[in-house]
């Protein structure tokens, strides 16, 4: 039967299809107790996902670069060691026993971004002190505010020949050439730019940063293989933003978009569902060749405070709903954190199937997210990072029973820090919010 014929997958199938993936990987086990582990932790998370009741609340601990830290090395080692990095989290994860494997992904590859003089980041011995303990954004307006019509009309071509040569300073002749529409019967006219040693340098620049990601690749891939190897679940994740968030975190800038919903609301909002279509169209493409099952949003901009409630509903929401409609057709499980609190956001974000979205929750009020998502959503959240640095573990251990007794009745709920990376939390402190998930969390 030829494609054309076959019958397409239900949004339903398709999910199926990827937890399939995620319950059965091709790992080789250590042993048939490993492989054991694996299922049960895996089925635990599918069924939290799913909003149904697994056997206990799962445990999840997000460390940023603490195991790092715990195995005697700093960040900037972290980022450069491919080796060193992958064994510091495999100890870490074995150490703490939570129910899934703790990635080194939010590690970056230094030695690739020095390659293409990435502008956005600064990291320890590159814009920041050597002994920085993470990677800082460098907000600016790589994207200018009279542009917004070219990034409208065709935003592939503003991508390839405005905003990447701004970001990337190993890019920057790419803006010498001609749109990719202008090839014609006779394309040497497009191809002149590339006679110039600057556009030369820039291939083969590019060939440098494929082999050193080609390396990275394979020393992070080889300790997830491990890591799942021993019993720990690796959710399929991928990445993904609100368009209003790519545009006013890395192309326009805090200050220039908030001046643009004034001045320019009407392109602002031509703007973000144009990037919506290109979201939906990298991150269904992506997500389909890596099989994944996750995809994260980390929501900067819609956050209490940040906009008020019409500029929400018109130049926030409808685009970010647009993607997550996108994503959850093809099966993805879609991963809101909410950074900031979105308290006063949730009477009107509870829009999708049940089961479709997760929502992971900084500082938000958890009662209240329980009551209007719980029924429908995997919540998350959201033990204070502030509390894991500074607090005992008894004081840990109450607020998780506190959490687990408002959020967990009736299933789908995940006990976390409310924070992506908390480096300096006192080990003994995660060890307890472990212990009250296996103490306080059993259905």
């Amino acid at each position: 039967m030829v494609d054309s014929q076959k019958k397409e997958l239900t949004p339903q199938e398709k999910r199926a299809q990827r937890f399939n993936t995620f319950l059965n990987p091709t790992v080789p086990f250590v042993s048939p107790e490993a492989e054991k582990a694996y299922k049960v932790r895996a089925e635990r998370m599918m069924k939290v996902y799913n909003v149904e009741k697994p056997d206990r609340v799962p445990v999840l601990l997000t460390g940023g670069a603490l195991p790092a830290y715990l195995a005697g090395m700093d960040y900037r080692t972290a980022m450069y060691d491919y080796e060193k990095t992958s064994e510091a989290w495999l100890k870490y994860n074995q150490e703490f026993d939570t129910d899934q494997l703790m990635g080194s992904f939010e590690v970056i590859p230094a030695t690739v971004y020095e390659l293409l003089d990435y502008k956005l980041y600064a990291w320890p011995g590159h814009g920041l002190p050597e002994n920085a303990n993470g990677y800082q954004y460098v907000e600016g307006e790589y994207m200018k505010a009279d542009e917004y019509d070219a990034l409208i009309r065709d935003p592939s071509d503003f991508f390839m020949r405005v905003y990447a040569p701004r970001i990337f300073g190993a890019l920057e002749a790419c803006g010498m050439m001609e749109p990719l529409v202008h090839i014609t019967e006779m394309p040497l006219r497009y191809f002149m730019p590339y006679m110039s040693p600057q556009m030369q340098a820039v291939q083969m620049k590019l060939i440098e940063v494929g082999k050193e990601l080609e390396r990275w690749i394979k020393v992070i891939g080889g300790f997830q293989a491990k890591g799942m190897g021993l019993g720990y679940p690796a959710v399929p994740m991928g990445f993904c933003k609100a368009p209003f968030d790519t545009l006013g975190d890395t192309m326009r800038g805090t200050k220039g978009v908030m001046m643009d919903m004034y001045r320019h609301a009407d392109k602002v909002q031509k703007a973000v569902d144009v990037l919506a279509d290109v979201t939906i169209e990298a991150t269904v493409a992506n997500a389909n060749a890596m099989k994944t099952l996750v995809v994260t949003f980390p929501l900067h901009k819609g956050a209490d405070g940040w906009m008020n409630k019409k500029q929400f509903d018109t130049l926030y929401w409808p685009s970010l709903k647009k993607v997550i409609n996108a994503l959850i057709n093809e099966g993805i499980v879609v991963s809101l954190f909410a950074e900031g609190a979105f308290s006063n956001r949730l009477e009107y974000v509870n829009e999708f199937p049940k089961g479709a979205v997760h929502w992971w929750f900084d500082q938000t009020d958890m009662a209240k997210a329980k009551q209007l998502l719980g029924g429908n959503c995997c919540i998350q959240g959201n033990v204070p990072s502030s509390m894991l640095v500074t607090g005992t573990p008894a004081e840990v251990k109450e607020e998780c029973k506190k959490l687990i007794d408002i959020c967990a009745p009736g299933g789908g709920y995940i006990l976390s820090s409310g924070a992506a990376g908390v480096t300096e939390a006192k080990p003994e402190n995660l060890h307890a919010m472990i212990e009250a998930a296996k103490e306080f969390g059993k259905y």
